[in-house]
């Protein structure tokens, strides 16, 4: 056990506990989080938080939970006997939850799913499954009855699921943690919506981010704090353009980690931000490391690793590092770790991190040109099947097969079986989301094909009704747009379909206004000619005149009238 951190155990529950003074700390960790849902059910988790702290009430203490995607957090700071009643209190409620609030949490977690913005970067390389789950709104709240929400908690809040740690002058005296029997649960498992890698897609609002998975290893620490550094010195302190570049690093708790790298732009300077973060990674993975970067890292770390409240700081990430089976390592050790990384060391983690690298570029930005491989926003096949040609004129068609669904144009597709669905979406007016493993996802409106009420049910038949979930009445605004990337599926609807069908039918509007154009301003200079100079011809009565003027400017008119149509449609498509 590392060096402050001792361990007992309370009631069955492991233990760690560190010495210090002042108010009392606690923390109770469970082995469960979004990636152990399924994205139908997604939410679950959260609300059993919710509904454990619901008898807490309010109080003079500070106390809070948090669920992450693989770990559980209820923690507390206080006096002993409030931190007593507290863990009492939220261990007596995982064995009760008060389903009498069950409606009013749901309604409190959809408004705080409101404010918030997932990040795109999980969805994209993990897919709509485990850890990608957490780019994904909570869809399964709405749907779960108290049985549910009873199973879950039955299963993954128990004793054998848990670690306790405490910071203090001594365990409190009373303490009692009463929960069921159960067992360790395994990590989440880990998938892949990436063929290739290192990838990208364009999906920013301005900035460019980025993540990799490493090993987990101080070097690789190490490597995230030169990152961030070299992102700085380059894009702030020397470019000028960005406020913000900064890098992050995240233990998955399984032997790897994730380092996460953003820096902000303004519209004008997106190209020279993505062109510079990109030159920072490629100079790292060329070996241009300096000492003296590193020397600043390690310093920092060591001074974090030596100060008076370390073992303190420890403990939420010892907990859960127990909880994956994996024993917190000694001071000593770290430290021994920490001061024998050299600059070939990070290099090698660089190298690392440019294999599995995950780019996220502004709108409109591609990464070609720097070696990343745009993610995949279609599938490689379409199921075979009743094809439904879009009711709107050169829209994508929708092809309903025996094993699943496919939206087309252009020669590709974007495909979701029925054996691969990780939701579909309901709403009562007909309207269908399939999403698949994967991320990728097909609109079904009947409306738009023309889908016969029998073919809809037996598409809602073939997905499995543990994936069905049922949403509320959707507003005029929200059909029109069903076929857009929404919040949580970056992907969209068979996205690059779309945009090949719209930029198709974009360019024949541009070709239509274009000779439409021509005719009518040919047309109307010669309209112009004869009404200026056919009025002085002496041969050329004015009643004559006049009415061939007015044919002349009302065939200019009708030449005119479909180019003004072509440009009203161009901005409403």
């Amino acid at each position: 056990m590392s060096q402050g951190i001792h361990h007992t155990e309370v009631d069955g529950i492991p233990t760690l506990f560190a010495y210090a003074t002042g108010p009392m700390r606690a923390g109770l960790v469970f082995r469960v989080g979004v990636a152990d849902e399924t994205l139908a059910g997604a939410g679950i988790t959260h609300l059993v938080e919710h509904l454990a702290l619901h008898r807490q009430g309010l109080a003079d203490y500070h106390f809070n939970g948090a669920t992450k995607a693989a770990f559980t957090h209820f923690h507390v700071e206080g006096a002993e006997h409030e931190v007593v009643a507290y863990l009492d209190g939220v261990c007596t409620s995982l064995l009760d939850l008060p389903m009498e609030r069950l409606e009013t949490e749901k309604e409190i977690l959809r408004t705080e799913e409101a404010g918030r913005e997932p990040g795109q970067l999980p969805l994209w390389r993990y897919g709509a499954q485990g850890y990608g789950l957490v780019s994904y709104p909570e869809w399964g709240v709405r749907g779960l009855r108290p049985d549910d929400v009873r199973a879950w908690a039955g299963t993954w809040f128990t004793r054998d699921n848990a670690v306790l740690w405490i910071a203090g002058e001594r365990l409190p005296a009373g303490l009692s943690l009463k929960l069921p029997g159960g067992r360790r649960h395994p990590m989440p498992a880990v998938t892949s919506a990436l063929p290739t890698a290192p990838a990208y897609f364009s999906d920013g609002k301005g900035g460019v981010l980025l993540d990799a998975v490493v090993t987990d290893t101080t070097a690789a620490r190490l490597y995230a704090g030169v990152l961030e550094r070299e992102l700085s010195r380059s894009l702030r302190q020397e470019g000028g353009y960005s406020y913000t570049a900064a890098a992050d690093y995240a233990s998955r708790r399984d032997g790897f980690a994730t380092v996460t790298a953003f820096a902000d732009a303004l519209l004008a300077k997106q190209d020279a931000v993505l062109g510079g973060f990109v030159d920072v990674l490629a100079g790292l993975q060329v070996g241009r490391i300096t000492q003296a970067d590193l020397e600043a890292v390690r310093g920092r770390s060591d001074a974090t690793l030596t100060a008076p409240d370390a073992a303190v700081r420890r403990l939420p990430g010892a907990a859960e590092d127990l909880l994956a089976h994996r024993q917190p390592r000694g001071l000593d050790e770290l430290r021994a770790e920490l001061w024998a990384v050299t600059p070939q060391h990070v290099h090698a983690v660089a190298l690392e991190a440019a294999g599995t690298a995950l780019l996220q570029a502004p709108s409109g930005h591609k990464a070609d040109w720097a070696g990343y491989t745009a993610a995949p926003t279609t599938s490689s096949y379409a199921v075979t099947g009743t094809r439904f040609e879009a009711v709107r004129k050169g829209g994508p068609a929708l092809v309903v097969g025996g094993e699943g669904v496919s939206l087309t144009a252009g020669g590709e597709a974007a495909t979701v079986l029925y054996r691969a669905c990780a939701a579909l979406l309901s709403w009562p007016d007909g309207g269908r989301r399939l999403i698949g493993t994967d991320g990728l996802s097909v609109e079904v409106e009947p409306g738009e094909y023309g889908i016969d009420a029998h073919t809809m049910a037996t598409i809602d038949a073939a997905v499995h009704p543990s994936a069905v979930v049922h949403l509320p009445p959707r507003q005029q605004r929200q059909r029109q747009s069903a076929g857009a990337a929404s919040a949580g599926d970056a992907r969209g609807s068979g996205g690059a379909v779309q945009q090949k069908t719209v930029a198709r039918r974009t360019g024949g509007q541009t070709a239509m206004l274009v000779i439409f154009g021509v005719l009518a301003g040919l047309w109307s200079l010669l309209a112009l000619s004869y009404t200026v100079f056919g009025f002085s011809d002496p041969e050329t009565s004015t009643g004559e005149w006049a009415a061939l003027a007015v044919f002349l400017w009302g065939v200019g008119a009708l030449l005119a009238w479909p180019a003004v149509r072509v440009v009203r449609s161009t901005r409403r498509g």
